[in-house]
């Protein structure tokens, strides 16, 4: 908050968050200051990648400084050593190099996060940043706003309780729509309080004080008279109590509480001293959002944790959020309480709902959450949710607030329908499900290839695969079904780490590959079999781990994944039959045939093995965690 006086300079987006003024225009288009910070903003580097990006990136950086020495010690070790001529000993390396290029994962996943972004845009959410998909998918605490996600912005006036014997019922409603009109505030409260009590005198106020969410109150002079409105607590202060029973049932309700209260002198904005004399309470509500209940209740069935951030009374958001049917609302604290960072640190243990909450403290909570090992998303609509949304994992703003918190946050619901937020999780679920899925495809070969290539320089053999091999059993395998499997519906939640969940599915299939083609390979060795002919069983036989992989994944129930896993085998069969010579596969001979069967046998108990011994060393590795965890909590 900035004070301004006549003569200063306003920016362009500069908000009125207090009193009223006008301003001279003196720039306008590519001339003004946010123009500039604009053109400046395009040409910066964008924030921290995704998780899957930055997976993605490792595994790119760890295979790409790898391919290099490895790619000259194969050639060495096959042109030089093994004496295989020129070409044979290029072909041999660019095979293995190929193998360990994860190619094509890039584009599929970049297809699918825009695709998702096409498909949400129907849905009426427009999404600024495509990695927020992702993360909203990983959020496990939602921070929402009371008014404008829990319930509607628009605010009306649902009671008003006289407070003493100063004024009767007339009195008092035309008090207030004097001082509404008076002091010229232009926002929500204000203009719920005009529509129900409009001006009924042309007492003109010769001093007033806006409201600001600072000091929680505004006041101004009327007739020779102050008066005061705002919070109870601050307006009132100890005579909170003494008219307790006359505005609780009203706060059970989930109601809004303001107090009138007359003044000796107008306060400057600073802490009220001294008792008023108190008048009237006003109450107002905002009626919950359609659909708001039934959302949170998927969040909670999802393990989604939510705390309830807003500057109201603690008490009116807690009945607000228990109408609205967030778990455990009636655990409530008065943020004015909170000082220093174990404050913070403690309270998102313990408390759900935050009131009198400062914007400065929005900011705070969300740290404190993060801190704690949380991913956070923050919904809001108003100028004061601007710093906690631009901190927050994930930002969530409702297209009937500010313009300048819609600009602000990574995803705007164009509607303002909160209960849109359960289908753009899922959309972030089906995008990482299935990039996971696609990706543990790719890194089946990487895996493959990099232990084929220690392999055969170890013992001085010629790697078994060409490049047009490698090619072929890459197009069925991997890359026409994960372009499918990456698009389709699939809303499991998400545990664990991007890489690691790959990792942990894409080992067994890429050891089952290397323990089967280099069995192969020595046999192969050791009884002289044909070069070819060792060539074109280490092709099937890789191929046929891969549809292996591919039925294990699938869903057979799924008629459309029955068709899939048809198509690509048929394509594949085709591809050997008719483009042989093409994909270097030659005629497959009895000596052949034999191998692959045998060999093509070992592959299902293989993989079935290995599969267990890896979701042993996985259950291992989660109690490990837990127990660090335990131990560091």
């Amino acid at each position: 908050e900035v004070d301004k006086t006549p003569g200063f300079n306003l920016l362009s987006g500069s908000v009125v968050i207090s009193g009223q003024g006008t301003a001279q225009i003196t720039k306008v288009g590519e001339d003004t200051f946010a123009s500039r910070l604009m053109n400046e903003a395009t040409q910066m580097p964008s924030g921290e990648e995704s998780e899957i990006f930055r997976s993605l990136n490792r595994m790119l950086r760890f295979f790409g400084i790898l391919i290099i020495p490895l790619g000259i010690i194969l050639f060495i070790q096959q042109y030089f050593f093994a004496h295989y001529s020129f070409s044979g000993s290029i072909t041999s390396m660019v095979a293995a190099l190929i193998g360990m290029i994860p190619e094509g994962i890039y584009l599929l996943t970049s297809v699918a996060l825009a695709v998702s972004a096409v498909r949400l845009s129907r849905s009426k959410v427009l999404v600024h940043d495509l990695k927020c998909i992702e993360t909203l998918a990983r959020v496990d605490v939602l921070c929402v706003d009371k008014t404008g996600t829990i319930t509607e912005k628009e605010m009306q006036v649902c009671g008003l309780e006289l407070l003493g014997s100063e004024l009767t019922q007339e009195q008092a409603e035309s008090l207030i729509g004097d001082y509404a009109a008076a002091l010229g505030d232009d926002n929500d409260t204000m203009a719920a309080i005009r529509i129900r009590y409009p001006r009924k005198t042309d007492a003109a106020a010769t001093a007033s004080l806006p409201f600001s969410s600072r000091y929680k109150y505004s006041a101004v002079t009327l007739n020779g008279r102050n008066f005061v409105l705002g919070a109870p607590e601050f307006v009132l202060g100890s005579q909170l109590d003494d008219f307790k029973e006359q505005w609780m049932p009203y706060i059970d309700k989930g109601c809004r509480a303001l107090a009138l209260a007359e003044y000796r002198e107008l306060p400057d904005g600073s802490q009220l001293s001294g008792n008023g004399i108190p008048l009237v309470m006003i109450m107002l509500e905002n009626p919950l959002r359609k659909g708001a209940a039934e959302t949170f209740r998927y969040f909670r069935r999802e393990g989604v944790d939510i705390r309830v951030i807003s500057g109201d009374n603690p008490l009116t958001v807690s009945r607000i959020a228990r109408l609205a049917g967030i778990e455990n609302a009636d655990n409530a604290i008065d943020a004015s309480t909170l000082r220093t960072e174990q404050d913070f640190a403690k309270a998102v243990r313990d408390y759900t709902v935050f009131g009198r909450v400062a914007p400065s403290q929005k900011k705070m909570l969300v740290n404190a959450l993060q801190d704690a090992g949380h991913t956070v998303a923050m919904t809001g609509d108003g100028v004061n949710d601007i710093i906690a949304m631009k901190e927050a994992d994930c930002s969530i703003a409702m297209a009937s607030g500010s313009e300048a918190a819609e600009q602000a946050s990574q995803i705007v619901l164009m509607d303002s329908d909160f209960s849109r937020m359960p289908g753009i999780v899922a959309e972030g679920r089906r995008v990482v499900n299935n990039i996971q899925r696609a990706a543990s495809l790719f890194l089946v070969k990487n895996i493959f290839s990099l232990l084929m290539a220690v392999f055969s320089v170890i013992l001085m053999l010629h790697y078994p695969l060409e490049p047009s091999q490698i090619t072929l059993i890459s197009l069925f395998t991997i890359g026409i079904p994960s372009f499918f499997l990456a698009l389709e519906p699939n809303e499991d939640r998400i545990t664990g780490h991007f890489m690691t969940n790959v990792a942990m599915k894409a080992a067994p299939a890429g050891l089952t590959d290397f323990i089967t083609v280099s069995g192969l390979v020595l046999f192969c060795r050791e009884f002289n079999v044909d070069a070819d002919c060792l060539s074109t069983s280490c092709c099937i036989l890789v191929a046929l781990v891969g549809f292996l992989i591919l039925a294990n994944i699938m869903d057979f129930s799924k008629k459309h994944h029955a068709i899939l896993l048809g198509g690509v085998m048929a394509g594949w069969l085709f591809s050997l039959l008719f483009f042989s010579s093409f994909f270097g596969i030659s005629a497959i001979n009895r000596q052949c045939a034999m191998l692959m069967v045998v060999f093509a046998i070992t592959t299902e108990p293989i993989l079935r093995y290995l599969t267990l011994l890896t979701s042993q060393f996985g259950k291992i590795g989660r109690k490990l965690h837990r127990r660090r965890q335990r131990y560091s909590f």
